[in-house]
């Protein structure tokens, strides 16, 4: 046991490395000089522009750029911003809790929706019902989400009325953060109506953003399910004279929930490169917006702070995940 768990975060080293090489490289290469950006319109002399790129760090080999800045990230440094000269470790925890909450809001519609809708179509295998559910699945799945969110904000925002356009909460809301997470805080301090404007604002991000694993979920689900109804245990347990409910929801779904878990750990990734676009769209003040906007003013400690955060994450999700089936299943920890 402990030899695989060394092994595998052994294995999230090199990964973590190639991942740092390859966010510097790429951010060096996007078109755009951010001190010229910085300048606006003004024009720099070219005694001002040297200057600025060397106070910056920018006039040296991008090899030695790079080795600084892993020097500097193993001591805990990601840099400041050029902009704002804030930490961009700072940053990073002021705004990733907005983005943790719409990325758990968005995971719990697409389980929520996903699981019972692929276990409804499994069970009625070939009928209206199923070829709905996977025609919906198939669509979602197919969408871009940004064109999938300015849809529902058409839907539900423009034309109903039903819900905020944009933002987290009502203007009109203030409070002390306690944790950073909008809708504990406002349930800590007994905030009940800044509670509601929290859940309305939340709504169609978590809807838009999920809307893609609730249809790989649901896809998942029905395929694991159908496996699982022709199993010999299924017959038996049908035979014994159990209710249709007890053998699909005691008997079948907890053999087919295993290649769904997995499916679902995958999703908890994609969410967060997902979330870029729903944050830009809905003006959600979290990861997503500030990369957008750091790329836009070529904010190269911003990008390249958020790109390694965000990585780290998603290598950290990927290891519990491998972690946790080696912890279930013993013959994933033999293999080679």
């Amino acid at each position: 046991m402990l030899s695989f768990f060394f092994r595998q975060i052994l294995l999230t080293i090199p990964t973590f490395i190639g991942v740092t090489l390859l966010a510097f490289v790429m951010i060096r290469i996007v078109p755009g000089d951010p001190v010229q950006i910085m300048s606006g319109d003004r024009g720099l002399s070219p005694e001002v522009y040297a200057e600025r790129m060397a106070a910056l760090g920018l006039d040296r080999p991008i090899w030695e750029q790079y080795t600084d800045y892993i020097v500097k990230m193993a001591q805990g440094d990601l840099g400041r911003s050029m902009y704002t000269k804030e930490s961009v470790l700072s940053e990073f925890i002021s705004r990733f809790p907005a983005t943790l909450e719409l990325a758990v809001a968005a995971i719990i519609f697409a389980v929520g929706v996903g699981l019972p809708a692929g276990m409804i179509a499994a069970v009625r295998r070939k009928s209206v019902t199923d070829y709905s559910v996977m025609t919906v699945a198939l669509a979602g799945y197919s969408m871009p989400v940004f064109w999938w969110a300015l849809i529902l904000v058409l839907i539900f925002s423009m034309t109903l009325g039903w819900t905020p356009v944009s933002g987290r909460m009502g203007l009109i809301y203030f409070f002390q953060p306690i944790t950073g997470f909008v809708l504990i805080d406002t349930l800590i301090l007994g905030e009940y109506d800044a509670f509601w404007s929290a859940l309305r604002h939340l709504a169609l991000p978590a809807v838009a953003l999920g809307t893609i694993p609730m249809a790989v979920i649901a896809r998942m689900t029905r395929s694991a399910m159908l496996e699982v109804l022709q199993e010999d245990y299924v017959r038996t347990a049908r035979a014994k004279g159990l209710s249709p409910f007890r053998v699909v929801a005691v008997h079948a779904l907890r053999n087919a929930l295993i290649p769904v878990v997995t499916v679902i750990g995958l999703q908890v990734s994609t969410l967060f490169s997902g979330a870029v676009l729903t944050e830009t769209i809905f003006s959600w003040p979290g990861i997503g917006k500030w990369l957008i906007e750091a790329l836009s003013r070529r904010d190269y400690p911003i990008l390249q702070g958020a790109l390694m955060l965000i990585a780290t994450t998603t290598i950290l999700v990927n290891l519990v995940m491998t972690l946790t089936y080696g912890i279930i299943n013993p013959r994933i920890r033999h293999k080679r």
